[in-house]
């Protein structure tokens, strides 16, 4: 086996003492190892596979974990880290609205957001995410000119949202107030540390997890599987399910034979008037597209959301036709 990269690892212990480990990448015969050893216990395999890009990510995930533990490495810098700026500050607002959240104030919020997604028909995280809503929470603003300074709450959701939103905060109590600089000096470094390398984690994660997601839709369609087996396989809502799909077809991946097998029951003149609507109006958007091919009774007659997936499958086609053609 061979050593590509090895890194040292340190950590105050009790007493005085320096507990010391060792991160390192190992490769035989094509096969990628990454290796977790701390003081005399046996090497704990992080990773082993044959994919240099799952490697890697894994690799980043365990470091992420182990300095969030607590352990330093001797050659930094391998989480890409970056410092100083307005970026610090951003970060550092987060983090103080998550640890000093208002439990009650939040919970009012997200019932506010729940009624409003049901209202609008929307997901509830493009309405405001949790993040946003603890930072609401923690600083509670008073007036439109403070909630414009809750990071993420732009124009937009102000002109949307926002007149609702202090109806909710204007209930509550704070102590702290506006503009928000008081809190780089007000965060305690060492949670702020913590909580860096908890969203490094959390990244590094979801980043496995959405590798080995990519894993299963190339081998089954691969397999000649559909996608109702891969919705059941990933356990992700159908939308998503193709919204990784389209994500892969950019990468290069090659769906064919999946558009193929999902759309056999499609006649060729409804096939022909989406192709001739992408033409004239365009592949970016898809409801000009269902109103021009379906009209409004067609939509009634069919569910919406399985006509968006026909339109969104066949776009695919679409899409790789016309850089064909660019070639």
């Amino acid at each position: 086996m061979h050593i590509v990269f090895l890194n040292t690892f340190e950590r105050p212990a009790e007493g005085g003492q320096i507990t010391s480990a060792q991160l390192s990448i190992c490769e035989r015969e094509g096969v990628w190892s990454v290796l977790w050893v701390e003081g005399e216990e046996q090497p704990a395999v992080l990773f082993e596979g044959t994919s240099w890009e799952e490697m890697i990510v894994a690799f980043r995930h365990g470091i992420a974990v182990r300095m969030g533990e607590g352990f330093t490495p001797v050659i930094d810098g391998m989480l890409e880290e970056k410092r100083g700026g307005a970026g610090s500050l951003l970060s550092m607002l987060q983090c103080y609205g998550e640890l000093h959240a208002n439990a009650e104030l939040f919970e009012a919020l997200r019932e506010w957001r729940r009624t409003r997604a049901g209202q609008d028909r929307k997901s509830a995280y493009l309405i405001a995410t949790n993040r946003m809503l603890w930072m609401i929470s923690a600083y509670v603003p008073q007036t439109p000119e403070e909630l414009l300074q809750i990071p993420g709450w732009g124009e937009s959701k102000h002109n949307a949202y926002g007149e609702e939103v202090l109806e909710v905060t204007g209930k509550a109590s704070r102590t702290t107030g506006f503009p928000l600089q008081w809190v780089a000096d007000e965060l305690d470094p060492a949670a702020f540390r913590q909580w860096l390398y908890k969203q490094k984690e959390n990244k590094y994660k979801n980043d496995m997890v959405r590798q080995h997601q990519k894993k299963k839709i190339l081998h089954f369609v691969m397999e000649g599987g559909s996608l109702e087996q891969l919705q059941t396989e990933l356990e992700l809502p159908r939308r998503e399910v193709m919204d990784r799909i389209e994500q892969l077809e950019t990468e290069g991946y090659d769906f064919e034979p999946l558009i193929d097998r999902e759309l056999s029951d499609m006649p060729d003149e409804e096939r022909e008037l989406i192709w001739k609507a992408f033409q004239q109006t365009g592949d970016r958007y898809l409801k000009p597209v269902l109103q021009q091919v379906y009209g409004a009774e067609g939509v009634k007659d069919r569910q919406a959301d399985v006509l968006y997936e026909r339109l969104r499958l066949v776009r695919l086609r679409y899409r790789k036709n016309s850089k064909r053609e660019i070639s």
